[in-house]
């Protein structure tokens, strides 16, 4: 394998998948947040600037565009994964990421039955909007996780009626507390919309790449 700069960036977004997970089996919380929140993104934004930097330096190598969608597969069903386990949105999300893992495996399946003519599935615009949904939905759940182990440091020492008076305006609010609840919730929430829009998006995708595989399957 040449070891260009696009190729290490995309080896770089293949080692980074499992690294979502190793962060939370070795650091405390709210460490592995972040450091799951940093690597997930840093890995992600690599996904466009290897095919980029790759056209731009005519480095397109045959490794490279092979990695290239495993990484991106790799990156997002591990990062699912952790979420499930780990996250307190998980029940929230294994429907959705059910339905994201079962495409990938469908496709995937398909792409090497038809072997020499799987490029009738090449990818569509489509598909590449739904990876970068997936993207952005696993990032604002990952730092969703974040705010709320900062919300349960801001609540350290304090009693549940403060904590209710503080939320109801009573008292005043030194730590920010409601601020980083707020962050909290609506992150959660707007992370939850995206994943389902994105199982949504795999969905379609998948049926797509079906139909397209439809006439070299020896069906009507």
């Amino acid at each position: 394998m040449k070891m260009t700069l696009p190729n290490i960036l995309t080896l770089f977004r293949l080692l980074a998948a499992p690294g979502v997970i190793i962060v939370f089996l070795v650091l405390p919380r709210p460490y592995a947040d972040w450091a799951a929140f940093v690597l997930f993104v840093g890995a992600s934004l690599t996904d466009y600037a290897d095919g980029y930097l790759a056209r731009k330096m005519g480095q397109i190598s045959k490794i490279g565009t092979m990695l290239d969608p495993i990484a991106d597969k790799a990156m997002v069903v591990i990062a699912l994964l952790a979420l499930a386990l780990w996250s307190p949105l998980g029940v929230w999300i294994v429907l959705p990421s059910a339905v994201i893992l079962f495409r990938e495996v469908f496709v995937s399946g398909l792409r090497e039955f038809l072997g020499d003519v799987a490029g009738t599935l090449a990818v569509t615009k489509l598909a590449k909007w739904k990876t970068a949904v997936q993207m952005v939905a696993i990032a604002l759940l990952l730092v969703q996780g974040v705010f709320n182990h900062h919300l349960g440091m801001a609540v350290f020492g304090m009693d549940q009626d403060m904590i209710r008076a503080i939320l109801s305006g009573v008292e005043e609010d030194p730590t920010g507390l409601r601020g980083i609840m707020w962050r909290a919730e609506w992150g959660g929430y707007l992370g939850i919309a995206l994943i389902w829009l994105a199982a949504i998006l795999t969905a379609i995708t998948g049926w797509d790449y079906f139909a397209k595989a439809r006439a070299h399957l020896g069906e009507d």
